[in-house]
């Protein structure tokens, strides 16, 4: 059996980051950016007030107090979007609102609330300091400065950033397209009447969430009945659409275990077993002319999250242009006992107490326990020569609540 870090070198082999596009910047959400971005002009591009109020010399109002407010003449009203014509003058205002250009001659800005809020005489009530609520041309960026570095991953604080500098179309790695493929004749789609011996593919749903979580563009192709011709023809369906191919079920020793006959006629595709607990059972490789990659995951539920997130999760991130690709790991506590098997690196489905300690969830931890899964947000990563964990004890723990 291999170990789990070196199949993962396998499979992260087998994958590389995707080649950069063009996108329009609605569409660049999720993506990772190839190439430095700099701004063209500056942040601001322009003196601009930061509140509402009147723009004023701060020398005509140093000795404005409630008792005694100062009197100006407002020569000017000039809302966000617009330049005042007229300078400010010794005993003259501009009436402005937050983000409008500063008028000539201004120094400062009092906010309305310190003032009666007249429109043609004004009394101001308090002092300001000069510069007070003015936003300065490029105090946030300057022409030329790189606001983004190639690598980065685009979220909503990035859309921003792109949008002010007027990023209209952005150079990026895009999100990898995956096809999801469930097998198994025992399979039926959710919401149908089960038969004995039928059961609802969940898998499917399951990996989809999972791709889309890390990042991927990923359509679930439905399940597909322990049938060569079958397989063969949804498999080389997808082969033209998607940068990753997914299957779960259809990989072990069975009678029935169609993805291997299959995909051996497709492409190269090596079947192994990895050292871990649950998910022993794995496969990768390259399908089609196109060499399009495939991860062929097993078919207990949770043995195929536990595989997603230890092998394909990484790759996709390696195929967005990422460099972390893993989880963030803690090290903390275990709230109880638990055991381990030997030879093997289990992954053990937990939740963080509000102490901070982790205590294994579920009935149990067999490949099948979905109940356990659902209210999962860690994973107890024992070692391979550790049978047995005492409470108190160090775990290292994958954190699944972060992304």
């Amino acid at each position: 059996m291999l170990s789990v870090d070196d199949y993962l070198a396998r499979v992260l082999a087998s994958v590389e980051p995707l080649s950069a596009i063009d996108v329009p910047l609605s569409s660049a959400h999720g993506c990772v950016l190839a190439e430095d971005v700099t701004a063209p002009w500056p942040l601001p591009s322009f003196d601009n007030s930061s509140m509402d109020g009147y723009a004023v010399l701060a020398a005509d109002v140093a000795g404005a107090t409630d008792d005694v407010p100062v009197e100006l003449t407002v020569v000017d009203d000039v809302p966000a979007g617009y330049r005042s014509t007229e300078e400010v003058t010794s005993g003259t205002t501009v009436r402005i609102m937050t983000g409008a250009p500063m008028p000539a001659g201004a120094d400062a800005v009092v906010p309305v609330e310190r003032t009666d809020a007249g429109t043609q005489i004004v009394r101001i009530s308090a002092p300001v300091d000069p510069g007070a609520y003015v936003r300065r041309a490029a105090e946030d960026v300057m022409a030329g400065d790189v606001v983004l570095t190639d690598g980065t991953l685009i979220g909503a604080r990035q859309m921003a950033i792109l949008a002010a500098v007027g990023c209209g179309h952005v150079r990026v790695r895009p999100r990898p397209r995956v096809a999801v493929l469930s097998t198994g004749s025992e399979l039926v789609d959710p919401g149908t009447p089960l038969r004995h011996g039928l059961i609802s593919d969940s898998n499917s749903y399951l990996l989809v969430a999972a791709c889309q979580e890390a990042g991927a563009e990923a359509y679930r192709v439905g399940p597909i009945v322990d049938d060569e011709k079958a397989f063969l023809s949804a498999v080389e369906d997808q082969l033209h659409r998607c940068d990753l191919i997914l299957t779960s079920g259809g990989v072990s020793m069975g009678a029935y275990d169609t993805v291997k006959a299959v995909l051996g006629q497709l492409g190269s595709v090596e079947f192994m077993k990895v050292a871990m607990n649950p998910g022993m059972p794995q496969g990768h490789g390259h399908v089609g002319d196109e060499r399009v990659p495939i991860v062929t995951l097993p078919g207990n539920p949770v043995s195929s999250y536990i595989s997603f997130e230890n092998f394909v999760r990484p790759a996709l991130r390696l195929m967005r242009g990422l460099t972390d690709l893993q989880r963030p790991t803690v090290l903390t506590t275990l709230a109880e006992d638990m055991t381990s098997p030997p030879a093997k690196r289990q992954f053990a489905r937990a939740t963080f107490l509000p102490d901070g300690q982790v205590r294994p969830v579920g009935t149990g931890q067999g490949s099948h326990v979905l109940g356990g899964l659902s209210v999962a947000d860690a994973l107890i990563v024992v070692p391979e020569d550790v049978t047995f964990i005492s409470r108190g004890d160090d775990v290292t723990v994958v954190d699944l609540r972060q992304q």
